[in-house]
């Protein structure tokens, strides 16, 4: 997949990822010395949460969902069990936390690495020292996305470049002033990975090329500032839920209004 320039690869030869594995030195391996400056590597989360051992017994999912939740968005009812949208301890709002039980061991699930961000940042930090190299790291996963079917895969961590190309004050081939565009890059390059890799493939990571204005400094904001804060979210809660929460609190006030208008003391 290229155009003008920019291109992406798969890096084929990395093996079955185990728990306590280097991580780094077997991407390094596989690569064997083809990484130059301005390539950004995406790595599969399913690989940094093997090598950081965090697989769990099957029986433990429902626990395990529980445990990585924050805060319940939305559930459904059906005739599979339940779906739970829930908010992760790492802020994302996901099907069942981001706990997964595909391209594991049977009876193990995997959950999300501990922090994608820090993960992404050492692998970049990493690659760097060994290759004297300019290289940028995306860790991605695959989410659903409101009022869309089907998935794709997005950035949940990132280190060594930028997250997003800020678009706002410039203008338009019109001439016109862009006011919100924010085009997160973090994500496109997740999505574009995910093409080459695919996900039965055994293929865990794919090297983009040719969009080196994108790397910079280990120090640039992480994956963790694309998400989206609650309080700035207009659809933060499931349809059910809010409709709930909603007569609730007009139940709430009832009695208080009452009050006011005289009805009661």
């Amino acid at each position: 997949m290229s155009a003008s320039g920019f291109g992406v690869r798969r890096l084929e030869g990395i093996p079955e990822v185990q728990s306590g594995d280097d991580l780094l030195t077997m991407i390094l391996d596989a690569a064997s010395g083809s990484l130059a400056d301005g390539d950004i590597l995406i790595v599969t989360s399913k690989i940094v949460s093997k090598a950081e051992g965090r697989l769990r017994h099957a029986a433990d999912r429902e626990q395990a969902i529980t445990d990585e939740t924050v805060r319940i968005v939305a559930t459904r009812i059906h005739p599979g069990g339940v779906t739970r949208i829930v908010e992760n301890r790492l802020g994302m709002v996901a099907a069942a936390a981001g706990v997964d039980a595909s391209n594991t061991d049977e009876g193990t699930i995997l959950l999300l690495p501990e922090n994608p961000d820090a993960s992404a940042r050492a692998l970049a930090q990493g690659l760097r020292a060994a290759t004297g190299a300019l290289i940028g790291v995306v860790i991605s996963d695959t989410l659903g996305r409101p009022w869309r079917e089907g998935q794709t895969d997005v950035a949940i961590g990132a280190a060594g470049i930028h997250v997003f190309d800020d678009l706002r004050g410039s203008v338009d081939a019109a001439g016109r002033t862009l006011l919100v565009t924010m085009a997160c890059v973090a994500d496109e390059l997740a999505g574009a990975g995910d093409l080459i890799k695919g996900k039965s493939s055994g293929c865990p990571v794919a090297i983009v090329s040719g969009l080196t204005h994108l790397v910079g400094d280990l120090d640039l904001p992480g994956a963790s500032t694309i998400i989206r804060r609650s309080s700035d979210d207009l659809f933060w809660l499931g349809t059910a839920e809010a409709v709930a929460l909603g007569r609730e609190e007009e139940r709430r006030a009832a009695p208080q209004a009452r009050s006011r208008d005289g009805y009661s003391a």
